[in-house]
């Protein structure tokens, strides 16, 4: 029942989205990338520019805040990204294979933010082919042949295709 102002007031304010691509903006530095969606929810500069960089810090990025996408691979990109979309403390955190773009003891680093973060009260909904990281979560649903289903993969994988999309 919100309107277009109103969504995007939650949105802004709520939700934190982790994109596949990270989506950074070109002209804007790491830090700056993490600053702008702060100032735009009424965080002032100081105090953005300073959660900024303990974000950058905890996806050990710290020594690249200057550096424009472009000068970064495409780990730190999703680094940024991440970090990014923690800024405002969303209560809902949107994440689309936020660990692809990165090795696995880095990726497990994030999911260790990640999962602080949770543990502070947020609810993060993550969609992943990683098994290790599924793993982690505190609640899994599975989509197998493009049904939702109540079945991991290892029971899935033991049943009939038939009974797995009827599940």
């Amino acid at each position: 029942r919100l309107n277009d102002t109103e969504r995007s007031a939650v949105r802004r304010a709520e939700i934190g989205f982790v994109f596949q691509f990270h989506h950074l903006l070109p002209e804007f530095t790491a830090l700056e990338n993490i600053v702008l969606p702060q100032l735009i929810a009424g965080t002032g500069r100081r105090a953005a520019r300073q959660r900024a960089i303990e974000l950058l810090t905890s996806v050990g990025l710290k020594e690249r805040a200057s550096h424009r996408p472009a000068q970064l691979s495409g780990g730190e990109q999703q680094r940024v990204a991440i970090a990014r979309a923690l800024a405002n403390n969303p209560r809902v955190l949107l994440a689309d294979e936020p660990t692809g773009n990165l090795d696995s003891q880095m990726a497990r680093d994030v999911m260790e933010l990640l999962e602080a973060h949770n543990a502070q009260g947020s609810t993060i909904v993550m969609v992943t082919h990683d098994l290790e990281l599924a793993a982690r979560a505190q609640r899994n649903i599975y989509i197998i042949d493009g049904q939702v289903s109540d079945l991991d993969l290892a029971e899935a994988a033991a049943r009939p295709l038939v009974a797995a999309r009827e599940a």
